[in-house]
């Protein structure tokens, strides 16, 4: 499907674009990464050694209006996922997060409404976008409230990417995914996200916090079926203009995910917590995806299993866990 396409991943470097961009190279596309590797944000050079080859890496940052209006010609795709994804971060320092998340896109925007306008956007959103969900499972038309700052960023871009589909005719496609858990993502903290975490202490054969009663539900996928999905929306003509969710659309309460957690890996064990104050200000509840939108319009379905998503998980960085520690 790629074969030969000229393809920029802006965040390249990152969980997601990094495995974006595996599979980019094994289609056969020419792959430009673009990555400011910023302390703490999740680029890391050691994602793509199988591919180092067979890519142009640009460390530069999508703010950098030369960089982009540059990088951006003759490109048939743009997959942006460039972006800052610290939660905490976002509350603590919001002015970071409005110029990467907002201006960053306005910038790659900008720099093809003038260069090239005829290259593809795929957008990486996030499921904070909705906020606290109203009803179950959520479906695309759920009114969007969000929380936190960089859910609001998000939300924005979002809004840019479809008003430069419909305005400039810049085809775009934004997506609004579910947590992604796998391979290459950083396992130092939790503020990116618990699941990884959750993992490495499994691994460490320590306590798993599980914040709260353990409850609340997420829809939690494995980062496998997200590239596909990206794939499969990417090439199907009539995604373009339109906003999809991305998740399994089955629901796990963080308590079962550690439990899960613990008997894949074989060591561990789970302790409940208090929510620290940061994370009871952002915690949206409840979350699990309608996925009806993307099925019925791609054909995309998840396939990987939480459990075997979880092996996968362990067989990685039992491999490679000095990189991500």
């Amino acid at each position: 499907m790629f074969n030969n396409k000229e393809v920029l991943v802006t965040g390249g470097l990152g969980f997601i674009g990094s495995n974006l961009c595996i599979e980019l190279v094994r289609q056969g596309a020419h792959v430009t990464i673009i990555d400011n590797m910023l302390p703490r944000q999740g680029g890391n050079l050691f994602n793509i050694r199988d591919i180092v080859g067979n890519v142009t890496v640009n460390i530069s940052d999508v703010r950098n209006q030369l960089s982009m209006n540059h990088l951006v010609k003759e490109k048939d795709y743009v997959f942006h996922l460039a972006g800052q994804v610290n939660h905490v971060d976002s509350m603590k320092n919001p002015l970071q997060d409005l110029e990467i998340n907002c201006q960053g896109t306005l910038v790659l925007l900008e720099a093809l409404r003038h260069f090239n306008r005829d290259a593809r956007v795929i957008f990486a959103g996030t499921r904070g976008e909705y906020g606290s969900s109203v009803s179950l499972p959520v479906d695309e038309d759920h009114p969007t409230n969000p929380k936190g700052v960089y859910a609001v960023t998000n939300l924005t871009a979002e809004k840019l990417v479809l008003v430069y589909d419909d305005v400039f005719k810049i085809k775009g496609i934004c997506l609004r995914i579910t947590n992604t858990y796998g391979p290459r993502h950083q396992m130092a903290h939790d503020e990116y996200g618990v699941f990884n975490w959750f993992i490495r202490k499994a691994m460490d054969n320590e306590e798993i916090p599980v914040m709260g009663d353990g409850r609340i539900l997420r829809d939690f996928l494995y980062v496998e079926d997200l590239i596909n999905s990206m794939i499969k929306v990417a090439t199907t003509e009539e995604a373009y203009g339109n906003v999809f969710n991305v998740g399994t659309g089955i629901p796990v309460s963080f308590f079962d995910l550690a439990r899960k957690i613990v008997a894949v890996a074989g060591s561990g064990r789970t302790k409940f917590t208090e929510f620290t104050q940061e994370r009871k200000e952002v915690e949206p509840g409840d979350y699990y995806a309608d996925i009806t939108r993307i099925k019925k319009i791609t054909g995309w379905a998840p396939a990987i299993s939480l459990d075997e998503g979880i092996a996968r998980t362990i067989d990685f960085y039992r491999q490679f866990r000095r990189e991500y520690w």
